[in-house]
């Protein structure tokens, strides 16, 4: 497991709330009719609820790093949406 995924898992077990919120504005998407989205906009969705429209007191930092991670187990969760977050490779997944 790379550092990058050692981190993610982490931060996935303590903020369970972000997978929730990930699942519902991913749905939100899907239920609009689109096949495919961007990952990057889920998140900033996230950002948006959490700092503006609900100004919680959940304080928690989302890394960027996590996108990958995120998409990667919605696609794996879902597989009636295949490829709905389209992703690429990841480094710890290349062979050299």
């Amino acid at each position: 497991m790379s550092e990058l995924q050692r981190k993610f898992e982490e931060f996935h077990q303590n903020n369970p709330k972000v997978w929730e919120l990930f699942k519902m504005f991913s749905f939100d998407v899907i239920r609009t009719g689109r096949k495919h989205y961007s990952v990057n906009a889920v998140f900033e969705r996230i950002r948006w609820h959490t700092d503006i429209e609900t100004k919680s007191k959940d304080s928690f930092k989302l890394s960027n790093n996590h996108r990958a991670y995120y998409a990667r187990m919605f696609n794996e969760q879902f597989p009636e949406y295949p490829e709905f977050f389209k992703t690429k490779k990841l480094r710890s997944e290349r062979c050299y």
